[in-house]
This record gives structure tokens, sequence and C-alpha cells, in this order.
């Protein structure tokens, strides 16, 4: 809330201005005290001295370094994420909650024992949340069940299309092929040869 209090242009100066501000002072102040109580219900909003009996009272403890923000998303969400615990949509909408990020989850895969849950995650999302990854799967991971991390890490790449459909073509020609013979003949007449010449074609 942003209180403003608009003065006549003859009255913007002076006493009157410093007056106007020094009300604009007192009523912001004020209006933030009749809000305190209200905040305080919030733990996103509530004071930080108020903070560890929403912990207290939702089973949540502070991780080693844990950011102050991410400390009140899990006093916030603790009842919704223990509603969600033990499931598939569940464990991933923990994740959402608490800003961790998308996970896969696979179950009974080949190679590994039935009650291996595998969890799988890009590298910076072990690296940077790797303890309170394990205190997730411990709050609200499934009873009698491992849980292996697999890292996931995404390269991308380029690539052409074009259309390749595997027909072929073939361009013909057709020739007739004529072969020319000469047979040369003596016809003799009279006593007289001469020779004749022949042209023919097969």
């Amino acid at each position: 809330m942003k209180l403003q209090i608009k003065l006549p242009i003859w009255m913007n100066k002076g006493e009157p201005l410093k007056l106007a501000n020094a009300a604009v002072q007192y009523w912001e102040r004020m209006y933030k005290w009749l809000q305190f109580p209200i905040l305080q219900f919030d733990p996103l909003t509530c004071d930080a001295r108020l903070l560890f009996l929403y912990a207290y009272q939702r089973d949540i403890q502070r991780l080693n370094n844990e950011s102050l923000q991410l400390y009140r998303r899990r006093i916030k969400y603790a009842c919704s994420n223990a509603a969600d615990s033990g499931s598939v949509a569940g464990f991933r909408n923990i994740f959402e909650r608490l800003e961790i990020g998308a996970v896969q989850i696979l179950e009974r895969q080949h190679g590994y024992d039935w009650d291996v849950i595998i969890l799988r995650l890009s590298d910076n999302q072990l690296t940077n949340n790797r303890e309170l990854l394990t205190e997730i799967i411990r709050q609200y991971g499934r009873t009698c069940r491992r849980y292996y991390f697999e890292i996931v890490h995404t390269q991308p790449i380029r690539f052409r299309c074009g259309d390749f459909n595997n027909n072929q073509r073939y361009n013909g020609s057709e020739f007739d092929f004529k072969r020319t013979h000469l047979s040369a003949v003596i016809v003799s007449v009279g006593g007289f040869g001469e020779i004749k010449t022949l042209r023919g074609t097969t």
C-alpha cells in the first residue's frame, strides 16, 4: 500500500508539504502494524522468530546452510507434501513445490531389485540439493524402499532433415542398328567381265 496526499499547487511546498509527508509516514506505519498479525499466519511472510513454532508443529528441521526462503517453503507445504508422500505423482508435486525442478521416477527396472526406485535428476539438481533430497526421501519416501540417483546430462545437438523416399528412375534410349555390307560380283557376258557392286542392309 502506497499512500499519497495531493496538496493544491499553492500548498505543495514548505511546511504544508512537510506535514503531508509526515502524515503519509505515520499512516503507512499504522497500516503495517495492523497488517502484522495477519502476516503471521503464513510461514512465507511471518516473522523469523515465530517460524520455528511452525517448524516444530509440522516436524521440519532446518538443514545446514539452508536458505531462509527454502526453509519457509518446506514449512508452508509440509502438510501437502505429507499427503502426497509415497506416490509417483505426489513425489513430482513435492519437487515442484520446493522448486527443485523436474524429476523422473522409475520403478521395478530390469537389472535392479524389486525394492529399488530410481530418481533421474540433472547434475545441477543433485549437486545443489544433495542434503535436501536426502531429507525428502527420509520424510516422504516409501517405506522399505531403496532410492538410487541417476544423473541425466542433456547435450544439445543439431541436425538437418531431408526428403529421402528411396525411389529410383532409369532413363533409357533406343537405337536401331543397321549393318551395311558391300558385295562385289563379277558378271561375265560374251567373254567380257564386269564388276557390279551390291549394297545391302540387315
